[in-house]
């Protein structure tokens, strides 16, 4: 039997070399296949703008309520709904019959108090001219006892008079002082009955726009324990505002003279703008969620916004020309999700969690440099490597960096782009000769 040859062997170790290759291939490309890959995104340098969203009503600066401080029947309605009104315009009229019966009471009751003070202030005249005459008498007595002319009976008798004079002038003072206060109460009921007949007609307090009107003609209103309300007036539909509602967690971002802008439904797509002007301290508890009213400035030339309109609000409360910001998406991000997209690759996760225990705790906060936050980058080994930096402004989308670790341009980490896949449990290994 013939012995191969070095040259017959030749072909077999080819063909053993082709199997390994293919073998090794097989496994390179299958351990590439499952090793995970991430989504990346740079940092970019921008401006950023911080806001605060919130939901409100429109409503005008001044709103005054019209009411009624007397009751009766409405006679006459001169206004109605969007009426435009000037100070002091009649506007509604309550039936005066009834206070104009209480003015001429009133006015009678006046004469005859006026009547009686001139009574009272002639009593006065005649009381001091009897004091007058008992007063002289008393003095010629007196003279004509010292001559022995007349007895000291006589002097006494005209004393006594005299002393019943002077009685009678100050009883007659006093009358005269009590008539005088009596003309005074008189006086004072006339003006208020007149004053309660003009408040029959019931004028605009200020220059406006009539926006309600809660009464018709014929109407009887009750002004017992409150002004009845009659009419609503806008005084400057011009000038309004929108009170809105920001939770407890918003509101230290927001301060007076700060920049605003909203929306209203009635016309989609068009943006009007304002600024904070007042943060009301007064808080609202509604199912345990505080909030507090904000007031921002909404100018109405064309008159076109509607007092009750639902203003959907967005507050500036920083902005930042050139600041270094990333995608949230990048802040959320955590590498204890490679466990489960890894699916059994022992050396990634290995490596993901050296790099994890090897990183410091997370910084405290500090108002001077930010919030802590975490970002993670692709290391020189392929897993996940932390970066701990400081957070500024946000826009919801975005967020500022602080930090010197990282420039414009750095990739960090988003997420997983694709999970990793073992392979099928049917699948065949290549065919070994």
């Amino acid at each position: 039997m013939k012995t191969p040859t070095r040259f017959g062997r030749l072909p077999l170790a080819v063909l053993a070399l082709v199997v390994l290759v293919a073998v090794y291939a097989t496994w390179h490309f299958s351990a590439a296949k499952d090793a995970p890959a991430y989504k990346l995104a740079k940092l970019e340098a921008g401006p950023i703008t911080a806001a605060v969203s919130a939901t409100g009503t429109l409503n005008p600066v001044v709103s005054v309520q019209v009411g009624s401080q007397v009751s009766g029947q409405i006679t006459e309605i001169l206004v109605d709904f969007n009426s435009p009104v000037k100070a002091g315009q009649l506007i509604a009229r309550i039936n005066p019959d009834t206070f104009t019966q209480r003015v001429r009471q009133a006015e009678a009751d006046t004469d005859a108090a006026r009547a009686t003070l001139a009574v009272q202030q002639a009593q006065v005249a005649q009381a001091q001219a009897n004091l007058l005459d008992a007063q002289r008498d008393f003095t010629r007595k007196e003279q004509l006892v010292e001559k022995k002319f007349v007895s000291a009976a006589e002097r006494d008798k005209a004393q006594t008079t005299r002393d019943a004079a002077s009685a009678a002038l100050q009883l007659a003072q006093a009358q005269l002082l009590n008539g005088q206060a009596q003309v005074r109460q008189r006086q004072a009921l006339l003006v208020q009955a007149q004053v309660d007949l003009q408040r029959t007609s019931i004028r605009s307090p200020v220059d406006g726009v009539v926006v309600k009107r809660s009464v018709d003609m014929g109407q009887t209103v009750a002004a017992s324990l409150q002004a009845p309300e009659l009419f609503i007036i806008a005084k400057n539909l011009t000038d309004m505002q929108v009170e809105t509602s920001v939770d407890e967690a918003d509101v230290g971002r927001i301060q007076p003279g700060q920049h605003a802008s909203f929306t209203v439904d009635a016309f989609p797509g068009r943006h009007f703008t304002g600024e904070v002007r007042q943060v009301r301290k007064a808080a609202s508890i509604v199912s345990n969620v505080v909030s507090y009213t904000v007031v921002i400035s909404a100018a109405n030339p064309e008159l076109i916004l509607l007092p009750g309109m639902t203003a959907n609000v967005r507050i500036v409360t920083a902005h930042k020309d050139n600041a270094l910001k990333v995608a949230n998406a990048a802040l959320r991000f955590r590498p204890a999700s490679l466990k489960d997209a890894a699916n059994g690759d022992a050396r990634n996760e290995k490596a993901a969690q050296n790099k994890t225990s090897a990183v410091s705790p997370a910084p405290t906060f500090s108002p001077a440099t930010g919030l802590p936050g975490r970002l993670w980058v692709v290391g020189s080994d392929g897993a996940p490597q932390a970066v701990d930096v400081r957070l500024g402004l946000s826009d919801g989308g975005m967020t500022e960096i602080l930090t010197d670790t990282l420039k414009a341009g750095s990739e960090v980490i988003t997420g997983l782009q694709t999970a990793a896949r073992s392979k099928p449990a049917g699948a065949a290994g290549p065919r070994m000769f």
